[in-house]
């Protein structure tokens, strides 16, 4: 889980481990070593020859950023029965640079549901002899607390740290386990942050049961048969996941292999072979969940007495689970999955995303409006139209909230018009900031699971016009013939960019530090400058923009050329970016955060004495996935300048970076460029 608004639902234990999970656990670790937590002794003991082997192994192809490279993974999975696997998980590293000693930490996660048999790790020095670590070396690291949000949970992890993880050297762990499994599949992420050079999958079924086996982001490969129904897949020289900024999640690029595993005379654990059937697993979850106490029944009739209709009443009631009911997950067990009672969130006044969904859920059907849950994941881009289904794909519950007949607004615009169902209105219940009508970004054009009575499936949320979600600045400011700038902003805030705004607002504990946001967009912008006035304008009214308004003066700002002065029209703010200016070429499309039209407006009048003798020429940059557009001109003794830029698609495709790219370069080239002034009369 990250916050109240991002996430509720588990991570898979082994989805991203080297790329999401790695960087969370080291810190973790760092934190134990320096409260003197535990220290691991160096026994010299041989290390197995599976390890020795691999050790022997060429280092795949890597670039000098590598900080390791992984030369054999293996995953050795057992199915002994409909509730019980084992699973062998090992891996031999080579460090190749100082900032891969991370790799020398082996992290176990367990909870009343995995347990973990066995956790060994070794060291093979490139001088001197093997290093061996073992379970009774690891140390116990509790997940009960998540920044930003509440959180008891009973997963927990085992972090073993092995000696030596020195450039050069071998690194190496075994982690055994038994499973007890909710379901019957299993996800192998066989793509990492380092290159791979070898990986291999081991699949070990009962007689009589089958598998059903789904490649993501990679060529389908067939496996091996051993006999007495065993399975093999390798993978050899998978390259690198490079990072680059603004791309998809990793769940999104990874080489995968879902694998369902399909017990004879079809089990309720099987796996899941397509998506109503994962839909009606979690129906199951949900039974009686949104049954009504008698107190919650008459809180509903409280809540709508004073409301005209039933679109006023969505809206009172949307409001009291996203405001009144605190954020506090408690995750055990099966209640990863499963909500807690609707009459219980109500009577304690907290739960996470699937509690307030179920709790909102309940309220509304005492309205007479139908609702379902939709499970979906808080970054776009993980999950597309032909993602296979798998529990841990989502991290948050939401809600898809079928609209009568007789509801109709304008304010409700994230409506999906499902062929059975109709209209159905996808909200957040968690997101405290948005209201009922819209969605945020991140949701927007995402993928979830309709979870309905017969098990519903894939659908993917619409996305909301841009013009709800954006800045909007007007400025009037003077000039004076030193070069002065002085003068006052206002910026209006819509949308996700109002959401942001407030969520920070909260986070400050000083009323000093509400201008914080002011003062680093200034310095990003002005060279010397004093804020001379400052204020904050409906921070707690999500209903309206959210404001800042603001004076300053900027010393220096006109720059003198002999007689002349250059000046900036374009004063805050850079819709520019360097991210596509790198020299290796980009793998990855772009992902924007969400739709959204900025606007700018400034009036500066010129200094006494001067006048306009150069502007610089309009833009007009359209694209299929943005534009921009600014205007430099005169009114009198005023340049007045104003542009606009907006997102109209949140994904460019690889082929469409070129494009991506010209139009930051044509933005960067308009925010340099400067009018310039004269003395009147020359």
């Amino acid at each position: 889980m990250i916050s109240r608004l991002f996430s509720c639902l588990p991570e898979h234990p082994r989805i991203g481990e080297q790329m999401t999970n790695r960087p969370r656990l080291f810190s973790l670790f760092v934190a134990a070593t320096a409260a003197g937590a535990w220290f691991s002794p160096r026994a010299q003991a041989d290390a197995p020859a599976w390890v020795h082997v691999a050790a022997s192994a060429t280092v795949p192809a890597h670039d000098d950023k590598a900080d390791a490279a992984l030369l054999y993974a293996e995953d050795i999975v057992t199915i002994q029965s409909e509730s019980k696997l084992k699973h062998i998980e090992r891996r031999v590293y080579k460090i190749l640079r100082p900032s891969g000693r991370e790799y020398g930490i082996a992290f176990a996660e367990f909870d009343p549901s995995r347990k973990i048999n066995s956790l060994r790790g070794w060291c093979i020095p490139a001088q001197g002899k093997d290093y061996e670590v073992k379970d009774k070396d690891a140390v116990e690291v509790s997940l009960s607390g998540v920044e930003f949000s509440e959180l008891i949970t009973d997963v927990k992890e085992k972090v073993l740290r092995i000696p030596a993880p020195e450039p050069g050297n071998i690194i190496a762990y075994e982690i055994e386990s038994e499973e007890h499994p909710y379901i019957l599949q299993d996800l192998w992420d066989f793509q990492e942050s380092i290159p791979v050079r070898e990986a291999r999958y081991t699949l070990q079924l009962p007689l009589g049961w089958e598998y059903k086996a789904a490649w993501i982001n990679f060529k389908e490969l067939q496996p091996t048969a051993s006999g007495n129904n065993q399975w093999q897949w390798v993978v050899n020289d998978i390259k690198p996941i490079r990072r680059e900024e603004n791309m998809p999640p990793r769940r999104g690029v990874a080489a995968q292999m879902l694998i369902a595993f399909l017990p004879p005379g079809g089990s309720s654990k099987k796996g899941f072979e397509n998506w109503a059937e994962m839909g009606r697993w979690e129906n199951v979850l949900t039974q009686g969940r949104r049954d009504p106490s008698p107190e919650l029944k008459q809180k509903v009739v409280e809540l709508t007495a004073n409301s005209p209709n039933t679109f006023a009443k969505m809206q009172v009631l949307s409001k009291f689970v996203q405001q009144d009911i605190r954020y506090v997950g408690i995750e055990l067990g099966i209640g990863g999955w499963q909500p807690h009672p609707a009459r219980d969130v109500f009577a304690h006044r907290y739960g996470d995303c699937k509690d307030k969904a179920t709790l909102l859920s309940a309220m509304l059907k005492e309205i007479g409006v139908d609702s379902y849950y939709l499970s979906i994941n808080t970054v776009r881009g993980g999950i597309s139209a032909q993602t296979p289904p798998q529990m841990y794909w989502f991290n948050h519950e939401i809600l898809a909230i079928r609209l009568p007949e007789e509801v109709k607004s304008p304010a409700l615009l994230a409506i999906y018009n499902h062929p059975t169902l109709g209209r159905i209105l996808i909200f957040d219940p968690t997101d405290e900031m948005t209201p009922l009508g819209q969605v945020r970004g991140g949701l927007q054009s995402n993928y979830g699971l309709l979870v309905t009575p017969d098990g519903g499936g894939l659908i993917q949320v619409p996305q909301l016009p841009a013009t709800l979600s954006g800045v909007h600045r007007t400025g009037k400011l003077s000039l004076a013939a030193d070069g002065t700038l002085t003068g006052n902003i206002t910026e209006l805030y819509f949308g996700d960019q109002a959401m942001h705004q407030r969520y920070q607002l909260h986070s400050f504990t000083k009323a000093s530090d509400r201008i914080k946001p002011i003062e680093t967009l200034l310095s990003h912008s002005l060279g010397i400058y004093r804020i001379t006035q400052a204020s904050v304008g409906n921070s707690e009214n999500r209903d309206a923009p959210f404001q800042f308004e603001y004076s300053f003066t900027a010393e220096k700002y006109a720059k003198n050329a002999g007689p002349l002065l250059l000046v900036r029209p374009r004063l805050v703010d850079s819709k520019s970016s360097g991210m596509l200016e790198g020299k290796e070429p980009r793998e990855f499309p772009v992902e924007f955060s969400g739709p959204h039209h900025d606007a700018d407006s400034y009036e500066i009048a010129l200094p006494t004495g001067y006048v306009v003798d150069d502007l610089p020429p309009p833009v007009d940059a359209e694209y299929s996935f943005a534009s921009y557009h600014s205007k430099t001109e005169t009114k009198g003794n005023t340049i007045v300048y104003s542009r606009s830029f907006e997102i109209k698609e949140l994904s460019v495709p690889v082929p469409k970076l070129d494009e991506l790219k010209t139009l930051y370069r044509i933005i960067a080239s308009d925010e340099r460029n400067t009018a310039v002034l004269k003395p009147a009369g020359h």
